[in-house]
């Protein structure tokens, strides 16, 4: 079984590269790791479903039910599951970009605070619960302010999913700041959870610089 290793944040906030940079350097050091991104945009029927949602095929996003958005989600990380399992008993570090509790975040800054712990509640019962997908050991959030993160998504190079500069939840700036909250309150309930900050008050810190207390917070779990 491997140790379980999920990067979270909003659009912007540098999961991607992040996730790569600590498998690059674990394998480096001997260890076995894979990665798996989440939404597996080309590779999932749901998955390709999400991507229609995140362009707009099913409407504006406030249109449709966060707690059906949700399953489309699930539904990825369920059809991916065997590689999961195949991928956990196989490595030493398994490495989430994107994992369950960016479900919770994404969907729950689409409804009023009173109904979130209820969206929460059904997520989690769906993806560990029912779908029994095993939880991360650790969850690593890059916190970026929302106005800093569209700015990034602007620089983004296309994606396969979508012919958008920005998709649906990438273009709504007040969306961004409500998912931002969601996971702080996340990170701050969660014995798991460390926040790695993307900015030192108006300067962005560098991928090394955010890259090397991931690893030292990584390290000292692995021992």
């Amino acid at each position: 079984m491997a140790f379980r290793v999920a990067f979270e944040g909003i659009d912007g906030s540098g999961k991607g590269t992040q996730a790569a940079r600590l498998r690059d350097r674990l394998q480096a050091r001997g260890r076995r790791v894979a990665l798996i991104s989440f939404p597996r945009y080309s590779d999932t029927f749901f998955g390709r479903a999400v991507g229609e949602f995140l362009n707009g095929r099913f409407g504006a996003a406030e249109a449709v039910d966060p707690f059906l958005v949700s399953l489309l989600f699930a539904g990825d990380r369920f059809e991916s599951k065997p590689l999961i399992e195949q991928a956990d008993a196989a490595h030493d570090v398994l490495i989430f970009d994107r994992y369950v509790a960016s479900n919770v975040a994404h969907q729950a800054a689409k409804l009023p605070a009173e109904r979130r712990p209820e969206l929460a509640a059904w997520i989690e019962r769906i993806e560990h619960g029912i779908y029994g997908l095993p939880r991360a050991d650790l969850v690593v959030l890059l916190d970026i302010p929302a106005d800093k993160a569209q700015a990034r998504i602007a620089l983004k190079k296309p994606r396969d999913y979508t012919e958008r500069a920005a998709d649906l939840h990438e273009a709504d700036a007040a969306y961004l700041v409500r998912a931002r909250a969601i996971y702080c309150e996340l990170a701050a309930r969660g014995e798991n959870w460390r926040i790695v900050d993307c900015f030192d008050g108006d300067r962005p810190r560098s991928v090394e610089e955010i890259g090397t207390e991931i690893e030292s917070a990584v390290r000292e779990r692995l021992g």
